[in-house]
Formats: C-alpha cells, sequence, structure tokens
C-alpha cells in the first residue's frame, strides 16, 4: 500500500465557483438555456490590437523563453501605466511579470511566510488566498466583515485580530466578492499598523479600472514597502492568456525572481508581446467603454435584485460583482444555489466560496454577460420570487 497524499490537501478547499460553472456548462451541453452569472471573467473576447500584437509576434518567432521577471519592454510599460494613470515612478526593476495574479501570490507566499505564520485576510474574501497560504505551511487568519465596514479589512479589526503568529494583512481593492474600495486614507491606516507590528501589507488591485464612482487608489502612493498583486485578466480583459505582475520593495525582488526562474522559467513570451498593446490608447479606449458597459449592468441588476428581496445594503464601487443576503428566501447558499440553476437556469456562486461568516446567507451575482441575459435573468427571477 503507497503512503497517503500529502495532509495539506485536507486544508486546501475546493474553488466552488469552478464546480457550479462546470455544472453550468453541462446543463448547456444538454440543451438548457442557462444564464451565466457565476464566474468573474468578462464576456468580451480579448481587445483585437492585443490579438495583433500577439499574432505579430508569433509571426515574428518571438517564441522563445523570456526573463523569469518578464519581457524588460513589458516591465516598463507597466512602469509608465503607473506614471500615466497615477502620477508614481515606479521603477520598472520593482515589476515581475507572473502568469497570472495567482503567480504573483503564490511567489508573495513564498517570500512572506514560514510555516506556522499567518496573513490577516477578510472574510468573506478571495477564496484561493488562504489555499496558496496553506501550500506554503502557513495559515489564512479570516476576520469576519460585514455591510458596517463595507466588507473591507479595517486597521482597528486588523490589530484586534492580530497574533503572535501573524506576519502581515492581504486585502483587496476594489474587492471580490463584494467590490468594495478601500479609501487612500484606509490604506494607509493599514500599512501603519503593519509597518507598527513589523508585518507586511499585500494589496490586490486586479480590479483597478473597473472602478465606476471614482478611481481606487494604489497603495503605492503610500509606501514602497507594500507588495501589489494586479493582473490582465479584468479591465485589460485577458483571462485566458493567464499574464499578471506584481510590484515588491526592491529588496524583495532577488528572491523572488530566483523563485520565478525554479517555478515558472518564464510567462508566455507572445502573450507578453500581445499585453504590451494593452497599454495603447487605441486599446484603453477599448476597455474604458467595456467598463463603462459593466457599470450600466451593474446599475440595472442591483436595483431589481433589492425590488426581489434580497439584501445589498451598500452600492458597490467595482469590479464585477454583487454580494447579495439571501435570509428572506429560505434557504441556505448552496440549496438556493442549486435550485436556481437546476430548476430555473440561473448559475450564481454559493457565499462558502469565499469563507464562513454568514456565508450560508449570501450568494454572489457576477454580471459578466449581457444586458439582455441579465434582463432574462430577472424574468426568471421575478416569476420565482413575485415582484
Amino acid at each position: 500500500m503507497v503512503r497517503p497524499y500529502a495532509s495539506r490537501l485536507n486544508d486546501i478547499e475546493p474553488f466552488r465557483v469552478v464546480e457550479v460553472l462546470t455544472r453550468a456548462k453541462q446543463l448547456a451541453a444538454q440543451g438548457r438555456d442557462i444564464v451565466r452569472l457565476e464566474a468573474g471573467e468578462p464576456d468580451f473576447s480579448t481587445a483585437e490590437p492585443i490579438v495583433r500584437a500577439a499574432q505579430e509576434a508569433l509571426a515574428r518567432g518571438e517564441t522563445h523563453y523570456s526573463q523569469a521577471a518578464g519581457l524588460p519592454q513589458l516591465r516598463e510599460a507597466i512602469s509608465r501605466y503607473y506614471k500615466t494613470d497615477y502620477c508614481l515612478d515606479i521603477s520598472p526593476e520593482r515589476i515581475m511579470v507572473t502568469p497570472g495574479a495567482s503567480g504573483a501570490l503564490l511567489l508573495i507566499s513564498g517570500l512572506l511566510l514560514n510555516p506556522g505564520d499567518g496573513i490577516l485576510m477578510t472574510d468573506p474574501g478571495y477564496p484561493c488566498n488562504r489555499n496558496f497560504f496553506r501550500l506554503v505551511e502557513g495559515e489564512g487568519q479570516l476576520v469576519p466583515v460585514g455591510p458596517e465596514d463595507r466588507y473591507q479589512l479595517t486597521a482597528a479589526k486588523a490589530e484586534a485580530a492580530w497574533r503572535d503568529n501573524t506576519v502581515g494583512a492581504i486585502v483587496a481593492s476594489p474587492a471580490n466578492p463584494t467590490g468594495e474600495i478601500l479609501s487612500a486614507d484606509e490604506l494607509r491606516e493599514l500599512h501603519a499598523l503593519c509597518e507598527h507590528n513589523k508585518g507586511h501589507l499585500i494589496v490586490d488591485e486586479i480590479y483597478h479600472g473597473l472602478d465606476y464612482n471614482e478611481k481606487a487608489a494604489s497603495i503605492l502612493s503610500i509606501t514602497d514597502r507594500a507588495f501589489v498583486i494586479n493582473s490582465f485578466s479584468k479591465y485589460f480583459g485577458m483571462t485566458g492568456w493567464r499574464l499578471g505582475w506584481l510590484v515588491a520593495p526592491e529588496d524583495a525582488i532577488p528572491h523572488l525572481e530566483r523563485m520565478a526562474q525554479n517555478l515558472f522559467i518564464s510567462m508566455s513570451t507572445m502573450g507578453q508581446f500581445g499585453a504590451l498593446a494593452a497599454f495603447e490608447p487605441e486599446t484603453r479606449a477599448i476597455l474604458d467603454s467595456r467598463r463603462d458597459e459593466f457599470k450600466r449592468r451593474r446599475d440595472f441588476l442591483l436595483p431589481e435584485l433589492r425590488r426581489l428581496g434580497f439584501t445589498l445594503p451598500t452600492t458597490p464601487a467595482g469590479a464585477l460583482y454583487l454580494y447579495a443576503g439571501i435570509e428572506s428566501f429560505g434557504q441556505n447558499s448552496a440549496e438556493f444555489c442549486r435550485t436556481l440553476l437546476e430548476e430555473h437556469g440561473i448559475s450564481i456562486t454559493p457565499g462558502a466560496d469565499f469563507g464562513r461568516y454568514r456565508s450560508d446567507e449570501h450568494v454572489r451575482f457576477a454580471y459578466t454577460t449581457s444586458m439582455e441575459r441579465l434582463e432574462e435573468a430577472v424574468l426568471r427571477l421575478r416569476k420565482l420570487f413575485g415582484g
């Protein structure tokens, strides 16, 4: 009899949205009409200038390994992006291109966590964070947050939750699943707390660009000691290309690069050449128009869900999601989502994917499909719940 698999697998939970997505695709393959509101993937195909740039790179034979930290010209382009969009001077040497934001999170986990260390994170929050930490024998230390905090980690809550083994905190702005944003003052307070405790602050900024009221502040405007995770997946619409980046303190880059050499070797070279075009004015105009369409969808779906009895005490300021309470419907989250999908052809994500705090009372809607399909979803919900 062979030895059992590693015990850490018992603690790494499934990514339930992928399971929901798989079932939705199965039903669609059987001929069911499924309104897809589960995945945080923009429904628009990658903008044509990006595709064209990647095709041209392929035609030129750009099919070899790049540097482990990414193409120098892409790191420079990201640096210019911080200059034009944030008025920040971020050296290209502090920027690493990664295989998606997940690659950035894996590198940061390996850099910061010794076995038994913990990092504070919101509950609810992005579910994969705690699993990355567990992979390197650390732990995600869940801090319950609610509408009274706009579902964000405050400095006061972080201070109260800080433990002897806590080495830092991770926050997201805009956040998944709630779409809420941290102000510059709130980021500054979190940074001060982490600095006081000799800890690290990680800020997930992958939904920057998908902010609908005012531009989300970057922690990089406050300190050069924080770690920033970003991605070409959301605002830039390149989910399947698997490209992201991280910005790190200068002294951390050699360690991160050494890990990247071993873990990844490099990212897709032709994908990186495509990503260069993501920052061109022609592309940005396309992406900004898509952002405006996402806002239009949010502004349609949010009041409709409220009228139907869902609890949405705040108006999300960014991202692609509505995190809705279902207390009035008399079912727990998993049952509610299963019923909507199997019986009514609406695919959404149960709250248990995002943590434990009141998760049975919440579901997440992703407005990543067309207005026509959102209207169809609302029609079906009206038939089910009235309104």
